[in-house]
């Protein structure tokens, strides 16, 4: 990497490229010093690298709108193409949408705003045409509020340049800025509060209504903020000021003024600001603009006390910043995070912003492994602290473990588990040896009982026994040990059946390399007359999966070889469904297999997501929802994988109508050359004739037809996955019709009358009312039947605590909806076109409102439409 290329890369940081200096000034000087020699010969490059860098490392902004500055004094032409580049590429930020680009560009040019490359006014005109467009878009009338989601983020935008430029605004254009804050306010006034149902971290137990018209959202939060630093005299400590020192240079120079930037088109007006279309808009909205509805709290106020409100606003900028442009490389990512301008400590901070990202719903930016590997790294960067600091993030959310979002809490499992397993497995498990008095049903219990599995899958059973040595009655929560539960093993002692005999011919046949087709007639002519469907299916199932089970690649080589003589079984829902039971019974040890073997027989289209779905709704599975993740597991790998099936198929449809075009601009220009070739007069043998010369037409109709052939291929080949995905997209109705039916059926079953429970927090303390008069009639000692161990009569889910207050049939109930909301939010792209059908079918009258509410929270779906649709 060349000099100049290095020094803009590494401005402000401790680095070889400085030597031993940290001070902004000298790096600044230093680089301006460099880029100025190298401009006569660099231009070109210089220009978009420069723009990268202030994109791509935006915590660095001001020391990079300080060198535009200098540069300004000696450059103003080069300076004049960065605003014409910055201008164009907001331009286009704007119109495809990326949100990130628009808030890092706006930042930036208050940057050079600050620096005396940008005439402030110009800044202004950009902000009043941003906030007229989020007016108008609020506007009942003439605008369409379901797109609210992208008002907010443009008035966001505008708030968030302040604490980078607000002090220079309000010197130099105070007329102008205070312009622009009426205008916000007046915003602010007009557009609807937004509410976090469906994207809380934890579940609000109390009525939601009270709660959303007394919490400020995110945007109504950072408003505050940003009065309260104007009532500070806008000085920030996180935002460093570097320009300051050159200010009397960079006063000599020109300030350019801004080109006009134009708001993407209004989305065309609602007829009514309700319904099925104003839901499915709003959706379409917030995939678009996402928002940031609320911060995740784990720890007190204290840890974080020393920061003004809006320090911590500018810490999570940049914090999520890092997070988002170094995503390519953690090492990096971890260095730039602990090596932020700021002159505060902020490791509890760092940890909230990380975890918060992790947690994010509906889903996290990157996958969750990213923020694991960046956890891990700051454990390494900084172990004098921010370990603990992790420890203590993860026992403040143990203890607030029953109100975490259900996909919170999976995630957090998934996690936590990998977490240890890169830290030797190490942890005080003592700390939480209590939840073994707990019911099995105590989340917290779930909780411990589900890292271990975890632990397990990524390590062995021994390993994360010996972990636990310091609370050694833990081991009653490992999952089991034992290995395969082969119906027809040759154990001594063992009686043997036909069926033994049967299963040791199959084997024989298959280390015989016997056909598929072999071993299907096999079945036919010598198993089915004589022993029946279901003893055929029994022996066959578990004979291959024994076969396969030494490990994957052996599953997989069994499943490609001898498929197909599943399939002659199993060709049927039902059929299906006793082919999962039997995997389900052969690996009853090991849930990581059963969950595998399941998915990878989906894969081969042995088994239909409806037969999984039906399975996993079984009796048996439905009374586990609430004490294990395995049947959920289950669930999550076959709604994914039917959703990914979709996906990559509007994937090849897309590339496919691009090759559709090439090939057609390809044929047409064939043809075209034809054409030409036969209109042409040439001479035989002195005398005209039309067409070209036979040897030179040869080849230009041999392209011609070819190039038509390939067109045709093409439009084939589209129709076809076109037709694939009619296909899927009617299975994918089907599905969740299903799913919810399911739902809603168990559901019905165990939930109370609506009257008695209306909200969550009314179903949760049913059970606790009920032990209130259990326990002033109880005994102070009494013998838990579920665990068979003293139980004493303290308060919910404390350590010095071993009663949990709500009870086996409402903790299932509160999972079970947990679990309909989470699947909502993560498939609500897919949901929401099927939306008429299910409220017909299923969200009715007749549905529970507790159930309907759950779907409605997880969609986001407008609570106005409840009473509308």
């Amino acid at each position: 990497m060349s000099s100049w290329r290095s020094l803009l890369l590494r401005i402000g940081d401790k680095c070889p490229e400085y030597g031993t200096s940290s001070d902004f000034k000298e790096h600044i000087e230093t680089c301006f010093g460099v880029l100025r020699r190298e401009l006569e010969h660099s231009t070109n490059d210089i220009l978009p690298f420069l723009l990268q860098c202030a994109e791509q490392l935006p915590h660095k902004i001001p020391l990079y709108g300080t060198v535009v500055g200098l540069l300004n004094l000696e450059n103003e032409d080069f300076v004049r193409k960065i605003l014409e580049n910055t201008q164009t590429n907001f331009q286009d930020a704007l119109d495809s949408e990326n949100c990130d680009r628009i808030r890092i560009l706006m930042r930036f040019l208050t940057a050079m705003m600050c620096s005396k490359v940008l005439q402030p006014a110009s800044l202004v005109v950009v902000f009043e045409t941003l906030l007229s467009s989020a007016a108008t878009t609020v506007d009942e009338e003439k605008g369409n509020p379901s797109w609210q989601a992208r008002g907010d983020f443009y008035v966001t935008c505008i708030l968030s340049c302040l604490p980078w430029g607000g002090l220079e605004f309000v010197e130099q254009v105070p007329e102008e800025i205070e312009r622009v804050m009426v205008g916000i306010e007046a915003y602010l006034s007009i557009r609807r509060h937004n509410s976090d149902t469906g994207l809380s971290f934890f579940e609000e137990y109390d009525d939601e209504s009270g709660k959303d018209a007394s919490e400020k959202d995110f945007l109504e939060d950072l408003w505050d903020r940003i009065q309260v630093l104007s009532s500070n005299g806008w000085k920030v400590d996180s935002v460093p000021r570097p320009h300051l020192p050159f200010e009397a240079q960079l006063v000599a120079g020109k300030s350019h003024e801004f080109g006009p930037i134009n708001a993407p088109d209004q989305p065309e007006p609602l007829s009514q600001l309700a319904g099925v279309l104003y839901g499915k808009q709003k959706h379409h909205a917030e995939l678009k603009y996402c928002q940031r509805i609320h911060r995740l709290n784990i720890f007190p106020a204290s840890k974080t006390e020393d920061m003004e409100p809006i320090d911590r606003f500018i810490m999570e900028e940049y914090l999520l910043d890092v997070l988002l442009f170094l995503n390519g490389c953690r090492k990096e990512c971890a260095s730039c995070m602990v090596g932020l301008p700021v002159p505060f400590r902020y490791e509890y901070l760092m940890a909230e912003t990380i975890f918060s990202q992790l947690l994010l719903l509906p889903q996290p930016p990157f996958k969750p492994i990213y923020y694991t590997l960046v956890i891990m790294d700051l454990c390494k960067a900084l172990p004098g602290a921010f370990p603990a600091v992790v420890a203590g993030a993860v026992r403040a959310l143990f203890e607030k473990i029953a109100d975490l979002d259900m996909e919170c809490r999976t995630r957090l499992i998934l996690w936590f588990s990998h977490h240890l397993s890169n830290f030797q497995f190490i942890w005080p498990w003592e700390e939480w040896a209590y939840v073994l008095d707990l019911p099995k049903w105590a989340p917290q219990r779930v909780f411990v009982q589900e890292v271990l599995e975890r632990e397990v899958r990524l390590s062995y059973w021994d390993k994360v026994k010996q972990s636990i040595e310091n609370a050694p009655a833990l081991e009653e929560l490992l999952p089991p040990k034992g290995g395969p539960n082969f119906k027809y093993s040759l154990e001594e002692g063992k009686e043997r059946t036909e069926q033994h005999a049967l299963s040791a011919e199959l084997i024989i046949k298959v280390k015989g390399r016997q056909t598929a087709r072999e071993i299907i007639s096999w079945v036919e002519e010598s198993v089915f007359p004589h022993h029946g469907l279901e003893a055929a299916l029994t022996v066959v199932v578990q004979t291959l999966i024994d076969i396969g089970s030494k490990s994957f690649t052996h599953l997989i080589t069994v499943l490609e070889r001898y498929g197909q003589v599943i399939a002659r079984i199993c060709h049927d829902q039902d059929k299906q469904i006793m082919l999962i039971a039997e995997v389900s019974s052969y690996w009853k040890n090991n849930a990581q297999m059963t969950a595998i073997t399941i998915d990878r027989m989906m894969g081969y289209r042995l088994i239909s997501n409806l037969a999984i779905l039906r399975w996993v709704f079984s009796p048996a599975n439905t009374e586990q929802f609430h004490i294990s993740d395995h049947p959920w597991e289950v669930l999550r790998n076959a709604i994914s994988k039917t959703y990914n099936r979709i996906s990559d198929l509007r994937k090849e449809i897309l590339t496919l109508k691009k090759s559709v075009v090439s090939a057609e601009d390809a044929a047409a220009k064939a043809k075209a050359e034809l054409d030409a070739a036969e209109s042409k007069l040439t001479l035989v043998d002195g005398e005209p004739v039309l067409g070209e010369n036979p040897a030179k037409m040869k080849p230009i109709k041999s392209n011609a037809e070819k190039t038509k052939e390939e067109e045709i291929s093409v439009r084939d080949s589209l129709e076809a996955k076109e037709a694939l995905l009619a296909r899927a997209l009617d299975e994918n109705e089907a599905l969740f019709l299903s799913l919810y039916k399911n739902f809603s059926n168990v559901l019905m079953e165990r939930l109370p009358d609506a009257s008695k429970a209306q909200t969550l927090g009314a179903l949760k303390s049913i059970q606790a009312d009920e032990m209130i008069v259990d326990l002033d009639e109880s005994s102070e000692m009494e013998v838990d039947n579920e665990n068979g161990r003293p139980k004493k009569s303290q308060s919910n889910g404390e350590k010095a605590s071993n009663v949990y207050k709500v009870g086996d049939k409402e903790q299932w109930c509160l999972s079970t909806l947990g679990y309909v909301k989470a699947f909502s939010r993560q498939y609500a792209s897919e949901i929401w076109p099927h939306i008429e059908k299910l409220d017909a079918e299923v969200f009715s009258e007749n549905a529970h409102p507790l159930f309907v509410k759950a779907v409605y929270s997880g969609l986001r779906r407008p609570v106005i439409e409840t009473s509308s649709s």
